[in-house]
């Protein structure tokens, strides 16, 4: 995981608040088929798991599953941990005896893994509080009914911990938590959509075939075939249990279920394949006829990958629609990239006079644009390796697809109907030069990303992140204020934070109260501004500006937060800067006044 300084810890939440509330007018998630709600059978399930214990060498009990939480979540394990210690030691002891047994068949798995069947088990269970399994157990996968017999476990305590009188308050906690999750879901469902040009398919029309029995005759029936639509709905789920950096995925019939933990960046996350799968299934569904024509040659690429990978499927669907997820995931990121990345440099060509500084501008979007290949040309390549052998060929054919204004769903049985399968042999060799530069490319991002500049001031400003994490503002302006004196020469960082916190406080008052501390916030990024130096880190002043224009829009000052993200913008693309949210809060403001 990237490591920041303090200012980049996260992209200011009032900023992201805004964001949503200037979405078009009656922009709903739901009518994408996209819902964002806890499941209290995954709470139960998970908190259940957290309460499973055993006896350690001194004979003192200890917890058998010990997973990295958000701040949110460990925060929350706390509470659970008061609101449960009636629960007594000997029921505990059973949920640790099965988990620990469990945990021993599958020595090689880390504890966030070990939760995997457990989640698609709270899945296969009837709603709180019955929490009782499925009747047919036949049709379930293997891992799951490895720990079906946790659920009597379950039940046993969600009664003796009485999470009747507490799953609702839970259950508010975790949707507010998931509602902060939604300008970040807003941008990844609006990204992917449109560089697709389509919309997900809500609602599937299936034929079912049904007979009736003609007068008292039991011989004599009338068949008939009707037509019923089932709804189809994406759900991203906050879990407090969740692992911190980790994305489970399910689908369940028609509902896919992406389960988070709380303070996911959505839009920068493994969610956008589980957004994607959702939207590609049926598409891929309609053209089985035409996959299935190519069918041998799909079964000829796949068993060759199974020589590696012999737990790969071999279903040909699966793969088609693997391949096209990964195709799309990676093409969309390398174009939105190189938008921003062309806008940038013309920008910075208009703003040059010698010719010389301008060629110097475009070799070097030129070079930013083979990286970027390269980095696609990796991701293809893994998702090769996973059983998408269609990846290299779905993604040359989606080349131009966004300029082209075509939906997806209308061009993908062209798409089918071109391919030569005995083309994709070897695109694994063909792209190992690419990869292996990508691969470079990214270990030295990594490593810059967890170069921290070591002073006292950040130190500070990060003990007075977890002041901010848990809300108390009043404590993280003394000690915020008691730092400027300290520390003058760090007074942009120290100011930016201030205005922050003022931001974030402002969230739960009402209307006049609000507008208050917003002012304050403002006034506090105005002196981050007028502090600022040659050595000011330029992506903290992008983020400044950012987080001014939005406030100047929340007071309906739009023509003047146009010009602020102006500013943010000529600072430039630049690593962990405002950049995409000034071009995005402008573009978006332009299309306000046509």
């Amino acid at each position: 995981m990237k490591q920041f300084l303090f200012f980049f810890f996260a992209i200011l939440l009032l900023s992201l608040n805004l964001s949503a509330q200037n979405q078009p007018a009656g922009f709903d998630l739901s009518g994408y088929g996209v819902r964002i709600e806890p499941d209290k059978r995954l709470i139960a399930v998970l908190v259940a798991l957290e309460a499973a214990e055993t006896r350690g060498a001194n004979g003192e009990n200890v917890k058998v599953l010990k997973t990295n939480l958000s701040e949110q979540g460990e925060a929350f394990r706390e509470t659970l941990k008061a609101d449960t210690s009636s629960v007594s030691e000997d029921l505990r002891l059973k949920l640790g005896t099965f988990v620990s047994q469990y945990k021993k068949r599958n020595a090689g798995k880390s504890d966030a893994e070990l939760l995997a069947p457990f989640i698609s088990m709270a899945y296969a269970l009837s709603p709180v509080p019955d929490l009782a399994e499925p009747s047919r157990t036949s049709s379930l996968p293997g891992d799951l009914l490895d720990v079906l017999d946790f659920s009597p476990l379950v039940r046993d305590y969600y009664r003796a911990a009485r999470l009747n009188e507490k799953i609702e308050i839970y259950a508010k906690a975790y949707q507010s938590a998931g509602d902060a999750m939604r300008p970040s879901t807003i941008v990844m469902a609006g990204q992917l959509l449109d560089y697709l040009h389509t919309k997900p398919q809500t609602f599937y029309t299936e034929k079912i075939k049904t007979e009736r029995q003609i007068g008292k005759s039991k011989k004599k029936t009338l068949s008939n075939v009707e037509m019923r639509d089932r709804e189809r709905r994406f759900y991203i789920v906050p879990e407090m249990f969740a692992p911190k950096g980790t994305i489970n995925f399910r689908n369940v019939g028609d509902d896919y279920y992406a389960i988070v933990p709380p303070g996911t960046n959505l839009s920068e996350s493994e969610v956008r394949r589980a957004f994607l799968q959702f939207v590609v299934d049926p598409l891929i569904l309609q053209n089985a006829k035409e996959l299935n024509g190519f069918r041998d040659g799909i079964k000829t690429l796949l068993d060759e990958r199974r020589k590696e990978r012999p737990e790969l499927s071999p279903d040909i669907f699966l793969a088609a629609s693997r391949s096209l997820v990964g195709a799309i995931d990676a093409k969309e990121n390398e174009y939105r990239k190189i938008q921003i990345a062309t806008f940038d440099a013309r920008k910075k060509i208009d703003l040059v006079k010698p010719v010389e500084e301008k060629k110097k501008v475009s070799a070097a979007l030129e070079e930013y644009k083979k990286v970027l290949a390269d980095e696609t040309a990796l991701r293809l390549s893994e998702t090769y390796e996973n059983g998408g052998v269609l990846a290299f060929y779905f993604a040359r054919q989606l080349n131009g697809l966004s300029e082209s204004g075509f939906d997806i769903a209308g061009s993908l049985r062209d798409i089918i109907l071109s391919l030569d399968t005995t083309t994709e042999t070897n695109r694994l060799a063909e792209s190992a030069a690419a990869r292996k530069r990508a691969v470079s490319a990214r270990e030295t991002s990594r490593v810059k990303a967890l170069t921290v500049v070591e002073n006292p001031v950040t130190k500070k400003l990060q003990e007075i992140e977890k002041q901010i994490k848990a809300k108390n503002y009043v404590q993280a302006q003394t000690d915020l204020k008691s730092l400027m004196r300290e520390s003058p020469d760090d007074q942009p960082r120290i100011y930016y934070a201030l205005g922050r916190v003022a931001s974030l406080e402002a969230e739960s008052l009402s209307e006049e109260a609000r507008n208050n501390k917003l002012l304050d916030a403002k006034i506090n990024y105005d002196n981050a501004l007028r502090a600022k130096t040659d050595n000011t880190d330029p992506a903290l002043v992008s983020l400044t500006y950012v987080a001014l224009g939005r406030i100047h829009e929340y007071f309906g000052e739009s023509e003047y937060a146009k010009q602020i993200y102006e500013a943010a913008i000529k600072i430039g693309n630049i690593p962990d800067s405002g950049y995409a949210q000034a071009v995005s809060a402008r573009q978006r403001l332009e299309k306000e006044n046509q």
